[in-house]
């Protein structure tokens, strides 16, 4: 057999056997070939579309628009979502053949994306059902609040996000988590693994802009052993099979490389991935959960991100909105993060009242992050056991913060001096007792002097115990 003929039959054995829907295109648009399975998605049968133009398929909405006609016009690879006659949502993207510098074919394959969207329609029903249901007054419980675990949710958007999570958890279904940086995406992906049916699995956690491009390959896939010049002499496996039976968290996924972003869609699609310098195919079956800050349909426009890839991943897009818009998070993110800086450090530090004003309402460019390093930062520069607490002028801006709005004048501000023969410690504590009775002689209840100061209610109850003081009115 000649060359030719069997690149021929190599060629009709890619187009005939392959999962995709492919056609092949002469530059005048002729069809000249295309896989059986084009049948049912376009309403056609192979031989009546080998019959035609892509000119008289547009034209009668066979399939709408044509992305060989694109590349026909423009002379460059293109990629589009066509509707096709029979209803079915694909993407299509189709690539010049070019000979003697001159267009001689188009070759172009299609994914049949109905199923998925069909999906995505499914959530939004069970979205808008679930938005109807605390609308009539089925807000979640304290009980539900505790199944949140590790995650600080008073709010009533950030009770809806968790619920909402909560429901897709046992599915596989691929999430997409939206938000500003430091909103805790990362959080609620944990979260949600813990959730899943594949709880027991790892949890892998990639950022994606932090790996250099040049390492991601065998960062993400894996290599073989001798793959290439300094690789570990028993090779390693990828993020990939590590997130095998588990769930695979990919942050910054805008920042994807455009090579690692088909790669990553094979592995979607197929369940299979190959290691540097191997030639055996590995199954890994994982949940896939992403993140992003960024406007990835924007992305798709500007070529920095794949069409087909941007539809596999956007299935279950959860937005979580910015601290400034969930204000009633705050005290509870606070008083976590105080916790874990006392257990941290060894110490028992509380914060000021007068501080509480400000952290409610700043800004909070960097949300949660950028709140809880503001407190760390607090924390480290208070000198004694009460962070923003009044002290010396002479001890005025020796911390350093940098707090959103008015918060760093607020701690630092002048206070009165110290009793004769009295520490800063026992001052402190002295002027936390006298709010704490004055509250107490007011209020009714630990609940509302927890509400007054900002703190949680078991914090209240520790600090009259360890004052010897007690809620004037009896709680119910």
């Amino acid at each position: 057999m000649r060359d030719h003929d069997i690149e021929a039959q190599t060629l009709k054995a890619l187009v005939h056997t392959g999962h995709d829907h492919v056609f092949i295109v002469d530059a005048d648009g002729q069809v000249l070939d295309v896989s059986p399975g084009s049948a049912a998605v376009y309403g056609m049968s192979r031989e009546a579309l080998c019959e035609t133009t892509v000119y008289e398929l547009e034209a009668r909405g066979v399939l709408s628009p044509s992305v060989s006609l694109e590349v026909i016009r423009t002379g460059q690879p293109a990629q589009v979502m066509q509707r096709t006659g029979t209803g079915r949502q694909v993407i299509a993207e189709a690539h010049p053949v070019y000979a003697g510098g001159r267009l001689v074919r188009v070759i172009s394959r299609s994914m049949d994306m109905t199923d998925l969207r069909l999906l995505q329609d499914e959530y939004a029903l069970l979205q808008r059902r679930f938005n109807e249901h605390l609308k009539r007054g089925g807000s979640p419980t304290a009980g539900e609040a505790l199944e949140l675990e590790s995650l600080e949710v008073r709010s009533q958007v950030m009770h809806e996000v968790a619920q909402l999570l909560k429901r897709v958890a046992p599915t596989d279904a691929t999430v997409l988590m939206l938000g500003e940086s430091g909103v805790g995406k990362t959080a609620f992906a944990r979260q949600l693994h813990r959730w899943s049916r594949r709880c027991e699995g790892a949890f892998v956690d990639v950022n994606c802009a932090a790996i250099p491009e040049s390492l991601f390959e065998s960062e993400m896939f894996g290599y073989q052993p001798g793959a290439f010049s300094g690789a570990a002499r028993m090779g390693k496996a990828g993020l990939l099979e590590q997130a095998h039976k588990g769930t695979l968290f990919l942050d910054e996924i805008g920042e994807l490389p455009l090579a690692m972003q088909s790669k990553l869609l094979n592995v979607i699609q197929d369940g299979y991935l190959t290691r540097l310098g191997d030639t055996r195919s590995r199954r890994v079956d994982f949940r896939l959960v992403v993140a992003t800050n960024q406007d990835l349909a924007r992305c798709v426009e500007e070529g920095r991100f794949r069409l087909d890839l941007y539809y596999r991943l956007n299935v279950i897009p959860v937005t979580l909105p910015p601290l400034r818009e969930r204000r009633e998070d705050i005290p509870g993110l606070a008083e976590r993060q105080l916790a874990r800086l006392n257990q941290r450090y060894g110490m028992d530090k509380v914060l000021h009242p007068r501080v509480w004003p400000e952290l409610m309402g700043g800004d909070w460019q960097g949300n949660v992050r950028e709140l809880e390093n503001w407190l760390e930062r607090a924390w480290l520069s208070a000198e004694g056991g009460v962070i923003g607490a009044p002290v010396d002028e002479s001890h005025e801006g020796d911390a350093g913060l940098s707090a959103p709005a008015s918060t760093a004048a607020t701690v630092h501000g002048a206070g009165s001096p110290l009793a004769e023969g009295r520490t800063l410690r026992e001052t402190l504590a002295a002027v936390e007792a006298e709010i704490l009775a004055d509250l107490a002689a007011r209020l009714p209840s630990t609940y509302a002097i927890a509400e007054r100061l900002g703190i949680s209610q078991p914090s209240v109850v520790r600090k009259l115990r360890r004052h010897g003081l007690k809620v004037a009115t009896r709680e119910s």
